[in-house]
């Protein structure tokens, strides 16, 4: 982990932007709403304070974790060494090197131009983590995004409620208008971005694909349709299978950013099809 990788313009961005909308919304917004001395006041602040903390916390984990770096020391399993290509071909069982590295890659393993490293189950390289995204902080990544969809759409909630419930009768029209009309579409669309994020990772989460591997995946069934067959993701092993795979068997520990998400047992997944 280092923490120089906070140290960047986007990811102060995402915590600038953070601060801003934690404050807005509970300090202006839920006060002049409902009062934070009143019980629903308090209470409603209490459980958007949370999912702040929540979002705060996956992001630290998702900014600090290793995604999962191929060492360059990696060789793959002695098992493996010993198939002969063709069962090799067979099982889909390719050794792959790297041709910008030169490490030995593992199956579902790409080159982040960013890391210049070799990343496992590499997803994408995310600016606003200053990160890759990948075998080993996925899970962090996943639960980020859904904590940050519904705080912002918490936040717009409230915003809308305040709205709604002061009285613009008695007051000077034009600056707070202003400023609760912003504030208002600025989360609003916050909120229709991390959405639309989210709902796009549970699609990959449930049918246990990367963004990579879904666009690759669109190319292998043009081509397979153009000679009259068919393409079935390799890594699909059910929807409850695919999910566990990636948030862990525990369902207690399937929101916790830091709870395990796979075995860890071998660092380095074997490169078989069905490990993911």
């Amino acid at each position: 982990m280092s923490l120089k990788r906070f140290l960047s313009v986007p990811v102060i961005s995402v915590a600038s932007l953070a601060t801003f909308v934690y404050y807005v919304t509970v300090f202006i917004f839920l006060e002049d709403c409902l009062g934070l001395r009143s019980f629903s006041g308090s209470s409603n602040a209490l459980i958007f304070s949370i999912f702040a903390f929540l979002c705060l916390l996956s992001f630290g984990v998702c900014v600090l974790s290793d995604p999962g770096h191929v060492p360059s020391s990696y060789a793959p399993d002695i098992e493996v060494n010993k198939v002969s290509e063709q069962e090799r071909k067979r099982n889909g069982l390719h050794l792959r090197q790297c041709d910008k590295c030169g490490t030995l890659k593992p199956q579902r393993a790409h080159h982040c131009r960013a890391c210049k490293k070799c990343v496992l189950r590499m997803d994408h390289h995310c600016l606003w983590i200053n990160n890759c995204v990948g075998y080993g902080n996925y899970k962090s990544f996943f639960v980020l995004v859904l904590y940050a969809s519904i705080a912002s759409l918490y936040s717009t909630a409230i915003i809308f409620a305040s709205a709604l419930h002061k009285d613009w009768g008695f007051i000077d029209r034009g600056p707070s208008k202003i400023f609760y009309i912003s504030c208002g579409l600025m989360i609003l669309v916050l909120f229709l971005t991390l959405g639309t994020l989210f709902g796009w990772h549970i699609y990959l989460l449930t049918h246990n694909m990367t963004t990579i591997e879904y666009y690759e995946g669109v190319r292998a069934t043009w081509l397979a349709r153009k000679s009259g067959q068919s393409y079935h993701h390799p890594y699909n092993l059910g929807i409850y299978k695919n999910i566990t795979s990636v948030l862990g068997p525990n369902m207690l520990t399937w929101l916790c950013p830091t709870g395990l998400s796979h075995s860890k047992k071998d660092e380095l997944p074997s490169l078989s099809r069905d490990n993911s």
